[in-house]
């Protein structure tokens, strides 16, 4: 399956600039034949903005509309954060088919910090679809560094991990060693697509990345903005992991 992910600068609040942006994105990965493109977390309206607040729409909302037609335009998925209102506030992330159709909708689970737990209600549960034979999951940023989660998606089947981030200096490792280590160790793909630039006091360090099955990198940005297509290739089974088999308990 071919992949992409977009690591671009926050929006800062500027939907049109936002919209226009990830529309160039999306439909560049469309035709270069990705089934999906992974964008950041919060983009809509931004990750360090205390407006979203105010800003923060429902799901099904003038947003999720405008984004499915962007998908639609581009025939390619499409995953991307926003900033939902429900009544309380959360830090969600929603996934369209390339026809524009709602294929799962997540809200973050792990919130990172006094200023996250401050502004957003707790998501309590996962968001796993079928997607073009494979079974995926979403997850947003600091999620993908708890492996209990990684373990629980991996034993419901799921294959492919779609991760908006906004992670910024000095939690490189994030993206340098845990996500292909998560991948390694459960045998499922990670796309990760971080911000790049700086967003108020948020000094995002980039390096998305798109991993293999098996841990391999297949694709990774550097610090500034960058299109990322890969394609997944499916696990060999002589490289497989046998933890899950070998796995004991110390009492």
């Amino acid at each position: 399956m071919r992949i992409a992910l977009w690591q671009g600068p926050s929006v800062e609040c500027d939907i049109e600039a936002g919209m226009t942006a990830l529309g160039a994105a999306l439909r560049a990965a469309g035709a270069m034949g990705a089934r999906v493109l992974v964008a950041p977390e919060l983009y809509l309206p931004g990750y360090n903005q205390d407006a979203l607040v105010d800003l923060a729409q429902p799901r099904g909302g003038p947003w999720h509309q405008r984004l499915a037609a962007l998908a639609r335009e581009a025939c390619c998925g499409l995953v991307v954060g926003y900033a939902e209102r429900e009544g309380v506030l959360y830090n969600a992330a929603v996934a369209f088919g390339a026809d524009g159709a709602e294929l799962a909708h997540y809200r973050k689970i792990q919130l990172f910090g006094p200023r996250e737990q401050r502004l957003f209600a707790f998501g309590e549960a996962y968001a796993v679809f079928d997607f073009h034979g494979r079974k995926a999951a979403l997850l947003i940023c600091y999620d993908i560094e708890f492996d209990h989660h990684i373990s629980a998606l991996k034993a419901m089947g799921v294959d492919l991990i779609l991760c908006p981030t906004a992670c910024p200096k000095p939690f490189e490792n994030v993206a340098q060693s845990v996500v292909p280590a998560h991948s390694a160790n459960h045998a499922l793909s990670i796309a990760y697509a971080n911000y790049c630039g700086d967003e108020g006091d948020c000094a995002y360090f980039g390096l998305s990345v798109i991993t293999g099955p098996h841990g391999q990198v297949m694709a990774q940005a550097g610090a500034g903005p960058a299109l990322l297509v890969a394609d997944i290739p499916p696990p060999d089974p002589a490289r497989l992991t046998t933890q899950a088999r070998d796995r004991r308990f110390i009492r």
